[in-house]
């Protein structure tokens, strides 16, 4: 008897077949085989009269769903019903969540099974977990089924409804979502948190302090009996002291006067308090705590993580990585205090066994919280892992070791000391045992060190004793403004809100990022000006769709419809029909949406004038700018003034010195340098979308493109010199000649900073061989010599900050040479690399569903576009290529050439973009009348449940 086993990634396949009997046939779906139509052109050719199909979902009729089988899956699909005809049995073991089961279920539609289907699921790949489940398997859920439906119905309104008003009001290729809108609504909140928040400045004393040989820090903390100001008394709105707080603020006179006054006088002991503490460690990790933790740790994003917990659950490392369930098996908590026994001693191990519950409504992603797998948990020294994958994983076992360990105990000491009028206070900590903390410490990488920094010691003290003063100094101290979110930060609140489910949030901040909603700088989400603009039109037009009540209500409606206590169906013609539904709120609102309004970037304590001109930031077709009106213009031309916002500038960076400098350069002309040394002509400073750079030579007919270079990372306008101006014009500067190969020796500034190159002729196919090498501090190009250059080049070559690029996965070799196809991430994403040919993979493309077929067909996309775009631009793109030509023809060029120096700057990237949507949109439309695409399936529990 034979038996197909499908699952859905080649590594999950490979790990599971390793657990199974040699009768058993193990393939992969890779992921949903059907889905709603992504596109219009994907639409078949039955359904694409129909006013519905745009939406892919019947609202007229019961809010059946279109589904059809991209083009992508349709080889898998033939090869799966190929591979069922010499099956006796069908198993179906993709993941256990509404995800899994959802696949499940499309997998029975489509394949249509004449043999005994059975359901397999499991939340760890170990010997033990996979018999069990064979021993245990059952039907497809359909309960479980249709909550994944409803739930993806929903959004499908939501974002195919508001979506298109969006790209007609503000700006092409926006998106709105369930859970994205209200996200960014969060980051622009804060953001405007930030821009409302008025400094506050205080001064205090701070005193180091000595008894019997060991120092130790006192605060000031009253004044005659009064509390002296700390940053928490402080109006975030006003940047003075809240009203009604009783307290005493000091400036710098008052503190400099206070410390003179106790100098030298003698210091008491008043008070000494020291109070017990128990810590009990935290549960293990759940996927919204673990992406967190991740991202504090670890700097690795919410997408990052998860691709990295994905692979480790699929290889048999950890347990299924999609949970909202703190629970851990009986199996696992012997492991895990075997573990606390082995490494630390009984004394270490709690005394009874530590479980913990799910408080979050709706928890049904897994059974069981993210933890090593198997009976025993292995080490991370004792695994093969490397990387990120070693990391998370010694994470992991780290957190769900600590759970079983015992509480730490400490002691809080706070000593009051009195000098005068002047009151002082010292903090001390003890750790008296530290229990779970010798494994694990939140936010810290190296437990041990995170205990020293958590102990402060103090001497032996008692009330009247009299410590020995050895500095007293007054300290300035400043307010700072709330923290922006981080995607930790993000991922917390949502969850605490209760909008979304932790298994989508990688997906949704990453979109936000994708679709230019919010720029990642550090580790901080900083919103951008589209976002600003998008938040405040749903706000004023669509108040429910962002609020956060509302949507956390929405996600506890869904779950009653997950579990069956709600019906799906009237909750949906509620939600998008009727009077109040979605659809007549669009086709309501979208007439008293002004586009002029919509695309005005509101920021408070931006708007305003500049001698005489009136000015505010819009949205445009080729991103933000500056418009201003200037009510002294001779003309209608000069009435209004447009200047393009540099392209990585944000709103919290936007401020009206920078907006007055923009303007007068379109009005007055750029900024003057000097006069070159040898030639006479006039450098200049210009900020252009790309940032500030120098230009040599006024922009005319005769000189339509001068010279222009950008200035290096870390060099401000006001730090620009005349001779810096001349040395960065003077890039590429030739050093010299190789003394090997004779090549030339280059210095220059590129995309990816200052940066050295050997060139070395040509090689076997005609092209450039080059070498480069990064130059870094204290060298620099405009002086490096070409001793230097050789010593650099001489060193091995890196990778960008990250070493020796490690491939995520190897696809295979290309049939045309051989040569290795493999799958990278990268500053800008994930892409697949074939020789020197790189092309981008999508965002949404899951890693383990990339196939070689796949790739080859994104390497031939992307060779295709190249070609077509060199061909087909090259007339006037030729500066844009250049590091500072991008930036000076928008920002030195008259009233009103921003838009059409920005469109030739546009062109020539959506060129290349063009080229290859066409081809990937005309085998879309093949796709659609090729495709198996039906209705689906009506299952009788629709009948039942509307």
């Amino acid at each position: 008897m034979s038996t197909l086993v499908i699952v859905e990634s080649p590594t999950k396949a490979r790990t599971i077949s390793n657990f199974l009997p040699s009768s058993y046939r193990i393939e992969a779906s890779m992921g949903h085989v059907r889905d709603l139509p992504p596109s219009a052109k994907e639409i078949p050719e039955q359904y694409k009269g129909e006013k519905w199909a745009e939406l892919g979902v019947n609202v007229n009729a019961d809010f059946e769903p279109l589904y059809i089988v991209p083009k992508s899956k349709q080889k898998i699909v033939r090869e799966l019903k190929s591979a069922l005809k010499e099956a006796d049995e069908l198993v179906l073991a993709t993941d256990e969540d509404r995800e899994g089961e959802s696949i499940s279920w499309h997998l029975v539609q489509l394949l249509q099974p004449k043999i005994p289907t059975r359901r397999m699921v499991f939340h760890e790949i170990t010997q033990e977990a996979i018999q069990d489940a064979l021993n245990h398997c059952r039907e497809i859920d359909e309960q479980v089924v249709h909550a994944q439906e409803t739930r993806r119905i929903l959004d499908r309104l939501y974002g195919y409804t508001l979506s298109p008003l969006l790209w007609k009001k503000v700006a092409r290729g926006l998106s709105a979502g369930r859970v994205q809108s209200v996200a960014v609504r969060l980051l622009v909140l804060r953001e405007r948190e930030r821009r409302a928040f008025r400094r506050g400045d205080y001064w205090d004393l701070k005193a180091l302090l000595e008894k019997d040989k060991t120092q130790f820090e006192a605060k000031l903390t009253t004044v005659a009996g009064v509390k002296v100001a700390s940053g928490s008394d402080f109006d975030e709105t006003t940047g003075q002291i809240a009203a009604g707080r009783n307290v005493l603020l000091l400036d710098e006179a008052q503190a400099v006067a206070l410390r003179d006054r106790i100098t030298d006088k003698p210091w008491t002991v008043s008070n000494l308090e020291e109070r017990p503490v128990v810590r009990k460690p935290a549960p293990p990790f759940t996927t919204s705590t673990l992406q967190q933790e991740s991202n504090r740790k670890l700097r690795l994003s919410a997408r990052q993580t998860m691709q990295v917990a994905q692979g480790l659950y699929e290889r048999g490392y950890i347990t299924y990585m999609r949970t909202d369930s703190m629970n851990l098996s009986d199996q696992a908590i012997t492991a895990a205090r075997t573990c606390v026994e082995q490494k630390y001693g009984k004394n270490y191990l709690s005394p009874q066994p530590r479980k913990y519950t799910t408080k979050t409504k709706g928890a049904q992603e897994a059974h069981e919280a993210i933890r090593p797998a198997g009976s025993s948990f292995r080490t991370p020294q004792e695994t093969d892992l490397g990387g990120n994958d070693l990391k998370l994983y010694d994470l992991i076992w780290k957190r769900t070791v600590a759970c079983q360990m015992a509480d730490s105990r400490q002691t809080n000491i706070v000593v009051e000391l009195q000098v005068e009028e002047a009151g002082f206070r010292a903090s001390g900590k003890r750790i008296d045992f530290p229990g779970f903390l010798r494994a694990y410490v939140e936010g810290s990488d190296d437990p041990d060190a995170a205990l020293e920094d958590q102990e402060v010691l103090l001497p032996q003290l008692k009330v009247g004793d009299h410590p020995d003063c050895i500095d007293l100094g007054a300290i300035s101290h400043e307010t700072q403004p709330p923290a922006r979110f981080t995607e930790a930060s993000l991922v917390k609140t949502l969850e605490s809100e209760g909008i979304g489910r932790p298994s989508t949030y990688a997906t949704i901040i990453s979109t936000i990022i994708d679709r230019g909603y919010a720029q990642l700088k550090g580790n901080a989400l900083i919103p951008t000006f589209t976002a600003f603009a998008v938040t405040s039109l749903l706000e004023k037009y669509f108040p429910d769709l962002v609020d956060l009540s509302f949507t956390a209500r929405m996600e506890g409606t869904l779950d009653d419809i997950a579990d069956g206590s709600a019906p799906w169906l009237p909750y949906l013609r509620q939600f998008y029909l009727g009077e109040l539904g979605l659809e007549h709120q669009v086709q309501e609102q979208e007439s008293k949406i002004d586009i002029k309004d919509a695309r005005t970037v509101e920021l408070k304590n931006l708007g305003g004038e500049i001698e005489g001109l009136t000015y505010r930031v819009c949205i445009g077709k080729f991103g933000p700018y500056i418009e201003a009106e200037n009510a002294r213009a001779q003309t209608e031309e000069e009435k209004i003034i447009t200047a393009s916002i540099p392209v990585d500038l944000t709103p919290a960076d936007l401020t009206p010195e920078l907006i007055e400098e923009l303007i007068s350069q379109k009005t007055e002309g750029p900024e003057k340098v000097g006069l070159h040394l040898e030639t006479g002509e006039p450098i200049y400073i210009l900020l252009g979308p790309y940032g500030h750079y120098v230009q040599l030579g006024e922009e005319s007919e005769e000189n339509k493109k001068p010279k222009r270079m950008s200035l290096p990372k870390g060099v401000t306008k006001d730090t620009v010199t005349l001779e810096m101006a001349v040395g960065l014009l003077s890039l590429p500067r030739l050093l010299g000649m190789h003394p090997e190969t004779g090549g030339k020796i280059k210095a220059s500034l590129g995309r990816f900073g200052p940066y050295v190159v050997h060139e070395q002729g040509k090689d076997e196919q005609g092209k450039d061989k080059k070498d480069y090498r990064s130059i870094k501090a204290p060298d620099e190009v405009v002086s490096i010599t070409l001793e230097r250059a050789l010593e650099l080049l001489a060193q091995p070559k890196r990778g960008r900050g990250r070493g020796t690029a490690t491939p995520l996965k190897e696809l295979g070799k290309h049939p045309g040479d051989g040569e290795p196809v493999n799958l990278y991430e990268g500053p800008y994403g994930l892409y697949v690399k074939h020789g020197k040919v790189n092309a981008s993979v999508s965002k949404d493309q899951p890693v383990e569903e990339l196939t070689l077929e796949m790739a080859l067909d994104l390497l031939k996309a992307k060779a295709g576009s190249t070609s077509t775009s060199r061909s087909g631009s090259k007339t006037g793109s030729r500066s844009s290529s250049k590091t500072g030509a991008k930036t000076g023809s928008k920002t030195s060029s008259k009233t009103g050439d921003r838009k059409s120096s920005t469109a030739g700057k546009t062109t020539k990237t959506a060129t290349k973009k063009t080229t290859a949507a066409k081809s990937t949109n005309t085998s879309k439309t093949t796709t659609a009348k090729k495709a198996t695409s039906t209705k689906t399936t009506t299952r009788s529990s629709k009948a039942s449940q509307s």
